[in-house]
């Protein structure tokens, strides 16, 4: 697989939404961005709260940008609180990091990444996780 498609995005989002419910989590906001950064596909469930879709997609398109997970991005975060910090003010604040944000990959092709925010943020990357997974893809988180 060259390309992240529509049909897969979907794939993932359903798995991750399925596991937030499984896990009967508070309702979940999902976007999945493609190695360009474009969206494929967000959705929210009922009941989210207001900035989840900003959140979601800040996870996402915070691991694109480093070409890591969001945890790791969190780590390098307390690690190096003022690169991360300049590096998000380059990317004009559109970096969220804290874990839910999951590359996706085929072997070692990027195809692009999953945020996820609703409920914490160890529980959306299970989600995020989930979802790559059931659809044979590989995530990396960190």
């Amino acid at each position: 697989m060259a390309e992240l498609t529509l049909d897969v995005a979907r794939k993932i989002l359903d798995a991750a939404l399925g596991k937030g419910v499984e896990k009967k989590l508070k309702p979940l906001v999902i976007t999945i961005l493609d190695a360009r950064g474009c969206v494929k596909v967000t959705a929210a469930q009922d009941g989210t709260s207001l900035m989840r879709a900003e959140i979601a997609h800040g996870k996402a398109y915070g691991a694109l940008a480093m070409g890591m997970g969001s945890r790791a991005l969190f780590q390098r975060a307390q690690e190096q609180a003022y690169f991360v910090g300049a590096v998000n003010a380059l990317a004009q604040g559109c970096l969220v990091p804290v874990p839910g944000g999951v590359l996706i990959m085929d072997g070692t092709t990027l195809l692009g990444a999953v945020g996820v925010s609703g409920d914490t943020s160890d529980n959306d990357e299970i989600c995020a996780i989930a979802g790559i997974e059931a659809a044979g893809l590989k995530a990396n988180a960190g």
